[in-house]
Parts: C-alpha cells; sequence; structure tokens
C-alpha cells in the first residue's frame, strides 16, 4: 500500500477547510487527523508517513466539516475544562470561552469544603461535569428541560459515574417554573448557567444556525428570557455568601449586569470579558447576613 506525508495530507485538508469559510481551518485539520489516527495533535510531528487510505478519510473528514457541521459532531465529543462529553444532533456544543466561567467558578470554590454547585441549562452536562472532576467533594446538581438535550445529558452523567466519579444529581424542570428546587432554597454554594442568551432574529455562524438546537441558542428578543429566570432562581437557592455566574451575548455586558443590581439580595456584580475582550459572563455574590 502507498504511504504518503502526513503534513501533505493535513495541508490538502486545511486548504479544503480554508475555502469553506472554517475559522480554524489548520488545528481543525490536525484535529481530524489526530481522530483517525487514534493519536493526540500534539504526536502528529512524530508520524511521518501514513497510508493512502488515512489520507483519503482524513479528506473524507474535512469535507464533512466544510459543510459547516461542527467539529465536535465529526470527532463525538467536546472538551470543557478537565472533561470530555459525547455531543451531537439535539444538543448545544460547549464551547471554548464557557472555561472561563469555569476557572472562576472553581476560583469562589477555593475555600468552600464539600461546596454544592447548580448548573442551570445543563445541556450536554459539560458544565456540570466540569466542577464535579475538578471538586471530587462536591454535591453537583444540574437541571435541564429539552428532552433531546436530557439524552446527552444523562448519557454523559452516567459515564462519569461508571467511571466511578460522585454522580450528578440531574433534575428535569424548565428553568422558568415556579417553587422549583425548594429542597436546594439557601444551600446552594455556586450557581452557574451558560443559558440560551443570543437575541431573536441574531445572525450566527453557519455551525450554529444548522446545527445547535435553536432552543439552545435564542434567548427572546433582547436574549434576556432565560436569564431573568436564571437570576430570580438563583437569588433563592444560593446560600448567604454563595457565588453566581451566568454567560451571556456580547451585547449584554451592561444590560445583564444591570439585572443582577437591581436584586438587593447580591452583591458585588462584575462583569468579566473573554480572551478577544468581549464581554462574556458575569458574576455577583448573595449578600451575607448582617452581624447583629
Amino acid at each position: 500500500m502507498s504511504r504518503v506525508p502526513l503534513r501533505v495530507a493535513i495541508a490538502e485538508a486545511e486548504r479544503t477547510l480554508a475555502a469553506s469559510g472554517v475559522d480554524s481551518p489548520r488545528v481543525d485539520a490536525e484535529l481530524l487527523a489526530a481522530h483517525v489516527l487514534g493519536a493526540t495533535r500534539m504526536r502528529l510531528p512524530m508520524i511521518p508517513l501514513v497510508d493512502a487510505g488515512v489520507a483519503r478519510d482524513l479528506q473524507a473528514l474535512a469535507e464533512r466539516r466544510a459543510t459547516r457541521q461542527p467539529l465536535q459532531h465529526i470527532l463525538g465529543t467536546a472538551v470543557l475544562g478537565p472533561v470530555e462529553v459525547a455531543v451531537g444532533p439535539g444538543v448545544f456544543t460547549p464551547r471554548p470561552e464557557t472555561e472561563l466561567l469555569l476557572e472562576w467558578g472553581l476560583a469562589a470554590l477555593r475555600d468552600v469544603a464539600e461546596p454544592r454547585v447548580l448548573d442551570l441549562c445543563t445541556g450536554s452536562g459539560a458544565l456540570a461535569l466540569a466542577f464535579a472532576a475538578s471538586r471530587p467533594d462536591a454535591e453537583v446538581h444540574a437541571l435541564e428541560a429539552d428532552p433531546s438535550a436530557l439524552v446527552w445529558a444523562r448519557k454523559n452523567l452516567d459515564a462519569h459515574a461508571a467511571a466511578g466519579g460522585r454522580p450528578v444529581t440531574l433534575h428535569v424542570a424548565d428553568v422558568r417554573w415556579t417553587d422549583l428546587l425548594v429542597e436546594l432554597e439557601a444551600r446552594v454554594d455556586l450557581v452557574v448557567s451558560n443559558p440560551p442568551y443570543v437575541p431573536d432574529g441574531t445572525p450566527v455562524a453557519p455551525e450554529v444556525a444548522r446545527f445547535d438546537p435553536p432552543g439552545a441558542v435564542f434567548g427572546g428578543p433582547d436574549g434576556t428570557e432565560i436569564i431573568q429566570a436564571v437570576v430570580r432562581g438563583a437569588t433563592g437557592w444560593l446560600r448567604h455568601g454563595g457565588s453566581l455566574a451566568i454567560e451571556h451575548d456580547d451585547t449584554h455586558g451592561e444590560t445583564v449586569p444591570a439585572l443582577l443590581r437591581r436584586r438587593r439580595t447580591l452583591a458585588e456584580v462584575t462583569e468579566h470579558h473573554d480572551l478577544a475582550g468581549r464581554p462574556r459572563f458575569v458574576t455577583a455574590t448573595r449578600r451575607a447576613l448582617a452581624r447583629s
């Protein structure tokens, strides 16, 4: 069987991806090559030659990606912090930007023993599992209402438990419901959410428009319908001194912090930017009880 240089096969895949407008054609080509070879991306420089069949398989995957099918759907998994979760049609694909929220949340829990964490609109369960993996002593709860997303969440949470991780409790409910999770009232150390937040009608990338469920992307006319429900619920679930972090659209740098500041129970409202300098998530704490 003939052999071809791997770098040539990767370069051909990169050209295919670049021509279709993929944002990171070289990175995606290398990740697809690693997937085909069953290797890590870091090992690719140590593989000078591959069978011609491997090159064909790589090009076939590149052509799928060129249709703007998400890379994560092709690979079958997405990474968030320390975890890799299964994703595919019917569930929102975790984005790297959410790792900034994860890092903030872990820092907020640094001095909290056996913390209780609640992830709202969990989707695939990635954020909940990232906290569970990072803090094995944590009691983690995740909430999701969409039936398609719940299939993926259950799959990922079950895999985490089967691997020996502390089980994550999955609640099947809509964050907009009233009298929700009353058993957690004033008992949660950290509430986090990456809810649907894109204003209705906003143009989005082809990967999002064609493959992410609209209900996991769009959050009403101004994008804050679900965010408002998250804020209402969080103020009840957080213990005094507990922390809140909500991801939002880059047009919400003023509106979402303002929503939090209107809550007298919340303090230390802070806006955070992503690595590109865009407003990305807001944090706050529930006011501690005043000393008598």
